[in-house]
């Protein structure tokens, strides 16, 4: 990039001295005006703001279309692997079964997906929309084509809403509205009149807006209490990515100020570094290294790559001329143009020409009148239209009350991206027959491909709506949904998110009135969690321990497995009586005061105190315990065996030891804790070689990977659309073409890393 006095970056960007010279319909008088310091910082003068008639022309302005022709490519062409990957296509048929009894979430419950083989249609229409825009071929059918489809999906699931999802819908509607085939697509090839065309500015200002309103508010959600206190996400601190920080800070200061404190930082600054020319290379940099940071850290897609594809967005909009003029004049043929004369476009607005003859000679032909249409004040209005509203909405929850819970609204266009965490620790759901009173429990999940519902009331309430329906099939009468959920955000308490005496069914909601049956989230307690700190640090690593918080009047109803031995109730704060079911005794307790609990056997803890009760559960996971300390002692004997000093043979159940390092020997052995050491043995082996492979076989390894899932998808397709075309075949034939399209490479089967993530120094997240 160039050091320029004007910068790209503002808000309607600036083209550059040089580019101005360029693209404006006329060159300034024989004198060249000197820029003020406004323009020299901003790349428009503060009279250009002063009247409609100037702003419009400062949005139309001319603009290089090199720069938005890149972008569209890359983004096509991420969509296109998005919509086998995140989308779903190459799992299609596991997530739309057709007849299967499956409760959906949808934005408005009207929606409903089509049949299977409809759905792989829309896919399709999706697929070559996308197509269609990265090479820029039919690009408004195209575009159209990408975002109904896109967001009917998008719609059709609010469990696979998130804030990256929704920016993708977002630029595909934005791309659809501008004019991004005027350079290096098909239509360019086919209309002459339109390649290399300029292209008004707003469709600049527009996309650089947008990215900067997704840093920027990301940063402003950022200042939330929990993120400045490092809260939210702190179990990033271990992941071996950090490793390097690690050498000169503690894991808790890596927690605060690198992953929390960094994070805001970056994400308040990022888009004014993008926006000047002065900082623009440290934004480019300090952001790159951040979305591949995060596409190591998190499993969110093409989100990392679709923003690095946004940051050259902010730098000159000539910068792929000068790019590609620097390879072999051979490559010419297919790379983008380097000329650096576009011709003009009615779509922009230029000024009046104003210049001699001799100036004329050296000048480009261009309309000699700047005269604005309709279609340059419409294109204002929307530019103006669309950021008031891409501002406003992440803070419309005042509207729609019915979506918040303890976090505002639908998560996935409030830009609040990882500000909160949260873990379940307990998730009942109980059912009544409405006619005869039988009680019954359900296991959680039942009915449904997500988990996601248990943190949102419109979501529960359109399950309790679904499980109504369908437990009628299984003799139970005019059923009453009760749902008893255990939720801690941000390291807090464990307490409940939902009344659970408000059965489900009858409950009221509306999208516009707070939810009645949602239990506060007691902030009053927060400050407890330095004290969880200081409990868990004392504890040894064989030792686990749970804070529970409850409301007065409410119970707690806990199993405690087998597994868990000495397990104890210590009262931190308020008043319970605890009911061991079994031996029908009451005790109560108050704060400093604890109880042990019988293992196997059911308790209830009540709360009896005026205010919020607060107690722990400290227990020890027996059964884990003595396996490992088993495995300690069949690796201490491993070791012996393997350097010699072992002297006492070893007995047949423990022979596969000495047989472990053969690679291609079999686990087989009549122990059952030995055999299951071997195994764990070998996978961990098996993580590490793969951690520890060169960047040529990961990148082997990642391109075998996405082959097969790609090819699922597009078979599947493949399979879905001769359905449609000629009916179905015989089912010996389709049970064939499916077990084919589900081959998958022989090092993948078992994805055999996966159960070990945790068990490795910190897995992948």
């Amino acid at each position: 990039m160039e050091a320029r006095d004007a910068t790209a970056g503002s808000l309607v960007s600036s083209d550059g001295e040089e580019q101005t010279a360029k693209e404006d319909a006329a060159p300034t008088k024989d004198t060249p005006q000197t820029k003020g310091k406004f323009e020299k910082i901003f790349g428009f003068r503060r009279e250009d703001l002063t009247s409609w008639d100037s702003l419009v022309t400062l949005l139309n302005r001319p603009s290089d279309p090199a720069s938005l022709g890149i972008f569209r490519c890359l983004f096509g062409l991420l969509m296109v692997i998005d919509i086998t990957q995140e989308r779903g296509l190459s799992h299609l048929d596991y997530k739309f079964m057709d007849g299967a009894p499956v409760c959906r979430f949808p934005l408005f419950n009207f929606l409903k997906p089509l049949p299977l083989d409809w759905m792989y249609l829309v896919y399709v229409v999706m697929f070559f929309g996308a197509l269609g825009i990265m090479l820029g071929c039919f690009y408004r059918l195209s575009g159209l084509m990408f975002i109904s489809s896109y967001w009917y999906v998008f719609f059709l699931d609010k469990t696979a809403w998130n804030n990256h999802s929704y920016l993708y819908g977002l630029i595909g509607f934005q791309l659809t509205l501008m004019e991004g085939n005027r350079y290096w697509s098909i239509d360019g090839l086919r209309r002459p009149s339109i390649r290399n065309a300029q292209v008004p500015l707003w469709n600049y200002t527009i996309l650089r807006t947008q990215i900067f309103i997704v840093y920027f508010l990301a940063g402003i959600k950022k200042l939330d209490a929990d993120w400045v206190e490092g809260y939210s996400m702190s179990y990033l601190a271990h992941h071996w990515l950090f490793d390097p920080f690690k050498v000169i800070l503690p894991v808790e200061l890596i927690n605060l100020l690198v992953v929390h404190g960094g994070g805001l930082i970056l994400d308040l600054s990022a888009g004014y570094l993008l926006f000047f020319d002065a900082t623009r290379p440290y934004g480019i940099f300090f952001v790159s290294y951040f979305h591949c940071m995060n596409s190591q850290l998190f499993s969110i897609g093409m989100f990392s790559y679709t923003m690095l594809a946004t940051s050259p967005i902010f730098c000159y909009p000539d910068w792929p001329r000068r790019f590609f003029a620097r390879f072999p004049a051979f490559l010419s043929a297919v790379l983008p143009i380097t000329s650096t004369d576009p011709q003009p476009s009615t779509s922009c607005v230029y000024n009046e020409i104003q210049s001699t003859s001799t100036e004329r000679q050296e000048t480009p032909t261009v309309p000699k009148a700047s005269k604005m249409r309709l279609k340059h004040k419409l294109g204002a209005i929307f530019t103006i239209l669309y950021i008031m509203e891409q501002f406003f909405l992440p803070y419309s929850h005042f509207i729609t009350q019915g979506y918040n819970n303890w976090t505002n609204g639908l998560y996935g266009y409030s830009w609040d991206m990882m500000v909160h965490s949260r873990s379940h620790q307990h998730v009942k759901i109980t059912y009544k027959d409405g006619k005869t009173g039988e009680i019954g429990y359900l296991n959680p999940g039942v009915f449904t491909q997500s988990r996601r519902w248990k943190d949102h009331g419109d979501m529960l309430k359109q399950y309790g709506t679904c499980l109504n329906e369908f437990l009628p099939r299984y003799n139970i009468s005019e059923p009453e949904i009760y749902f008893d959920i255990w939720v801690s955000i941000n390291e807090r308490f464990q307490q409940r998110i939902f009344d659970p005496r408000v059965d489900v069914v009858k409950a009221d909601w509306s999208p516009f009135r707070p939810n009645a049956w949602l239990m506060p989230l007691l902030v009053d307690l927060s400050p407890w969690r330095t004290k969880f700190q200081e409990i868990e640090g004392s504890l040894d690593n064989q030792t686990d321990i749970v804070f529970i918080a409850d409301f007065p009047g409410l119970n707690l109803e806990n199993f405690v497995s087998e597994d868990l031995g000495n397990t104890s109730i210590h009262v931190l704060q308020g008043k319970v009586n605890v009911e061991v079911v079994e031996e029908k005794k009451n005790y109560t307790l108050t704060p400093g005061e604890q109880i042990k609990v019988p293992a196997g056997a059911y308790h209830k803890v009540y709360t009896v105190s005026e205010g919020p009760s607060c107690y722990m559960y400290i227990y020890v996971n027996t059964t884990e315990t003595a396996l490992q300390e088993n495995f300690t002692k069949l690796f201490e004997l491993q070791e012996r065996v393997r350097n010699g000093t072992e002297t006492e043979p070893l007995p047949p159940e423990l022979q596969p030891l000495i047989t472990a390092d053969d690679e291609g020997s079999e686990v087989n052995s009549t122990d059952p804790i030995v055999q299951l050491f071997l195994k764990r043995q070998r996978r961990m082996k098996e993580v590490k070689k793969r951690r520890e492979a060169g960047a040529v076989e990961r990148l082997q390894r990642f391109a075998v990977k996405k082959y097969y899932t790609i090819r699922r998808g597009l078979l599947m397709t493949a399979i879905a659309l001769r359905n449609l075309a000629v009916g179905l075949p015989p089912l010996e034939q389709l049970t064939r073409e499916v077990a084919f399209a589900n081959m998958k490479a022989p090092q993948a089967e078992g994805n055999q890393d996966d159960p070990l993530k945790d068990e490795v120094g910190h897995g992948e997240l």
